[in-house]
């Protein structure tokens, strides 16, 4: 961001690291970001290095940082979240001390006590993209309850109910290792962009609690090899397979959504803790 040229001030704050390009149009519009001692204007075109921004009262850094993004096997009992009074571990804590030093946010973020697959990133145009409703990003997850599920209410988590004036639903729901009645106490299901613990509200709604709700992959990056704690910086051909989705086997039990077309990818290279 050294370069003179004028760019939009929310490519700026997102460049910086600071939030998505959508957060900062956000925050723009909540006047809390300003430029020379005046609030700036959505679309507002701002010199780096010459014109000072603050946000929220805080000066914006004006060397950009690199971009950088990783995939976490966030364990329970972490928040998704730079600042939270009220716990002390963040899935921010997880990154290598190399990694650590520089901001990122979450792009897609998992509930306190759920685990699995959360990307992080110091690119905002990417975090936007991944969280924007127009991206179709699959997200899939194996959901552990405390009483089996029947096969017969499969339609239920599709159709999705009604809570508080929002639908809550799921693209896909299929029935793990079903017994004899074609009930289990394992489901696989799949979403797109979901609400804050809309899965967990969902299925509460229906009569289930859930035990355990692990997210196993997201687009074609899978969970796989990546220890509990761990994480995988990602390369820039793998960054693209979040936005893909392979075919999903059909299950014996399985209630899918509305066909949508899903661009089917070869299954890349199992990631490891050493992927660059």
């Amino acid at each position: 961001m050294a370069s003179a040229e004028p760019i939009r001030i929310q490519k700026y704050i997102a460049d910086s690291g600071l939030c998505s390009r959508r957060a900062a149009e956000e925050l723009i519009g909540l006047r809390e970001v300003w430029v020379n001692g005046a609030a700036a204007t959505l679309g507002q075109k701002i010199t780096p290095g010459v014109d000072k921004v603050t946000v929220s009262g805080k000066p914006v850094r004006t060397v950009a940082q690199p971009r950088i993004t990783v995939v976490v096997h966030k364990p329970r009992g972490f928040v998704c979240s730079n600042d939270d009074p009220h716990h002390d571990r963040t899935v921010f804590d997880l990154l290598t001390r190399d990694l650590a030093k520089h901001r990122f946010f979450c792009a897609g973020r998992l509930d306190l006590e759920s685990e699995g697959l959360v990307v992080l990133t110091t690119d905002g145009d990417l975090a936007n993209r991944l969280m924007h409703p127009s991206s179709v990003v699959v997200k899939r997850y194996q959901v552990v309850l405390k009483k089996p599920f029947p096969a017969s209410r499969l339609e239920a988590l599709v159709r999705g109910v009604t809570v508080e004036g929002e639908k809550l639903k799921v693209e896909r729901a299929s029935l793990v290792n079903p017994d004899a009645s074609a009930s289990s106490t394992t489901l696989d299901v799949h979403m797109h962009h979901g609400k804050k613990r809309e899965i967990r509200q969902l299925f509460l709604t229906l009569g289930y609690q859930v035990h355990r709700l692990r997210r196993y992959q997201i687009g074609s990056v899978q969970l796989r090899t990546i220890p509990s704690g761990a994480g995988v910086v990602l390369s820039p051909e793998r960054i693209e397979s979040l936005f893909v989705s392979p075919r999903t086997p059909r299950a014996r039990y399985q209630a899918p959504g509305p066909a949508k077309p899903e661009r089917a990818v070869p299954p890349g290279p199992a990631l490891s803790a050493h992927e660059d």
